[in-house]
């Protein structure tokens, strides 16, 4: 079975001259710019390409790089610098048309100064200093959402700054290009999984649609007996398989099921160019067990997912999962189940749900059982069992707040248990929250958190503010320097500043 294709992705860089050096100039400009462009490209961190493009010089050129930009379906963002100073009307027409995200570099060819043999000419070619506050100018002017970042690009602070747009960038294309399936709709009586998918599509971009269960159930109902026997042989390798249910074994019968609706639903999905998904227990039509197995490993292969319907939590989770293209870690949907608050000061919160866990957040050989699920009214489901590894993560959820979207951060350090979770029969992760249990979960109470979230320990913070950035959506971030106070503040001056900002 395949993972999802990573998208090919390019990040263009631009770089802003004028005739007025003239053409030899112009040409050291090129040379400079390119080798600037070639030293990001040497970083394997961005997740995409470097694309050079051509220096622009005039009005006319700048708008037809940016239209090209906008219609390249590989193209996920751009880059720019002005090496000299390049009068900023010149880039009104095209700054008002771009679409794509923007992070604007604000540096120069080398790091060092000459200063023995500083001249004139050397003035008039190295002006980033001041055309870079031009070009400034008029991003302000306009209203550009775009990520400033000042330095060398020797400097490895500033690389790690890029990638983590350029990550963000590619969440960011991910979702305009996303189509998310629902199996059914929201559990019922629950509010925070619902939302307005018309916004997210003019948001975001996601297309969210649903599709009758009766649909999949025929998928996995003409599931190829090959391809399930293939299947089978696959998890023998990769899992330790319960016994009874190893060929022979007394529930096999339920393993073969398993597998065959992970044959179905892929097949589904596939078909359909859909990279996220969602199920719900209390909608499962002719499906004799809840998706469990086939959900994880769908998971660990790249797509989204969110339970009971959750299609937001789904389309956060792809993204995360794009975003994290190349980094170790792994990426997971998780919910906040139950609490340990024996130690005060070190109380630990222990995420899990029924069955859909992803592999991707243990290195270790996860156990492949069965055991009774006490709702859904199905037979007994199988499903991947583990514990997540150790390390720093973060936990962020989103929610429609009437208005607008909110993502919600909390930073976390994922830990052991403090004992064998021998009786759960369900994957888990143990976390800590920061800056502590009581402030976290107040601050995200207050803000409207759900419950339903996105485990990483592939991407974190930076790359969630750079997305958010990106699609103009309120995050709220709880990390260390979090206390309830300053969240209450940021919560109502947040509130003011979005139904200001709201289109008419």
């Amino acid at each position: 079975m395949s993972h999802i294709a990573d998208q090919p992705l390019e990040i263009w860089f631009l770089t802003g001259s004028q005739t007025l050096y003239g053409e030899e100039t112009l040409r050291q400009v090129a040379d400079q710019s390119r080798h600037v462009a070639e030293r990001l490209e040497a970083s394997a961190a961005l997740a995409a390409t470097i694309v050079w493009k051509p220096v622009l010089a005039d009005s006319a050129a700048i708008h037809a790089q940016v239209l090209a930009a906008n219609s390249d379906p590989h193209c996920a963002g751009v880059i720019t610098w002005m090496h000299t100073f390049s009068p900023a009307k010149m880039w009104i027409a095209g700054m008002d048309a771009l679409r794509k995200p923007m992070l604007h570099l604000h540096t120069q060819a080398d790091a060092r100064l000459p200063w023995s043999s500083i001249d004139m000419d050397f003035m008039n070619l190295n002006q980033a200093a001041h055309g870079d506050r031009e070009f400034g100018y008029i991003g302000a002017r306009l209203g550009v959402t775009r990520k400033i970042v000042a330095g060398h690009v020797s400097n490895p602070a500033v690389i790690e700054r890029i990638a983590s747009w350029a990550r963000a960038a590619r969440g960011a294309h991910e979702l305009r290009t996303m189509r998310l399936a629902r199996f059914g709709d929201n559990m019922r009586e629950v509010a925070v999984t619902e939302g307005d998918k018309v916004e997210a599509q003019l948001r975001f971009g996601v297309s969210v649609n649903t599709y009758g269960v009766t649909d999949l159930a025929r998928r996995v109902e003409a599931a190829d007996a090959a391809a399930v026997d293939d299947l089978i042989t696959e998890y023998l390798d990769s899992y330790d398989v319960a016994p009874e249910l190893r060929p022979g074994g007394e529930r096999h019968e339920s393993l073969r099921c398993g597998a065959a609706i992970e044959v179905g639903l892929r097949d589904f999905l596939q078909d359909g160019e859909f990279t996220a998904f969602t199920t719900n227990f209390e909608d499962l039509g002719a499906l004799r067990q809840l998706p469990g197995l086939a959900v994880q490993r769908l998971m660990a292969d790249g797509y989204g997912f969110g339970g009971e319907g959750d299609w937001k939590t789904s389309m956060l989770l792809r993204t995360a999962k794009a975003m994290s293209t190349g980094r170790t870690g792994g990426t997971s949907f998780m919910e906040d189940y139950t609490y340990d608050l024996a130690t005060p000061g070190a109380e630990k919160i222990l995420g899990a749900h029924m069955l859909e866990v992803c592999p991707s957040i243990t290195s270790a050989r996860p156990k492949l059982e069965i055991h009774p699920l006490g709702i859904g009214g199905r037979e007994d489901p199988v499903r991947l069992r583990f514990t997540a590894d150790p390390g720093s993560a973060v936990v962020i959820g989103i929610n429609d707040m009437g208005d607008r979207f909110r993502l919600i951060l909390n930073e976390v350090a994922v830990v052991e248990p403090d004992e064998p979770l021998a009786n759960l029969p369900v994957a888990c992760a143990v976390w800590e929250p920061a800056p502590d249990f009581a402030t976290s979960t107040e601050a995200w109470i207050l803000a409207g958190g759900p419950h339903h979230t996105v485990l990483s320990t592939a991407v974190g913070t930076p790359e969630f503010r750079d997305l958010a950035a990106i699609l103009s959506t309120e995050l709220v971030a709880i990390d260390a320097s979090t206390s309830i106070p300053a969240i209450e503040n940021e919560l109502r001056w947040s509130a003011a500043y979005h139904r200001l900002a709201a289109r008419l």
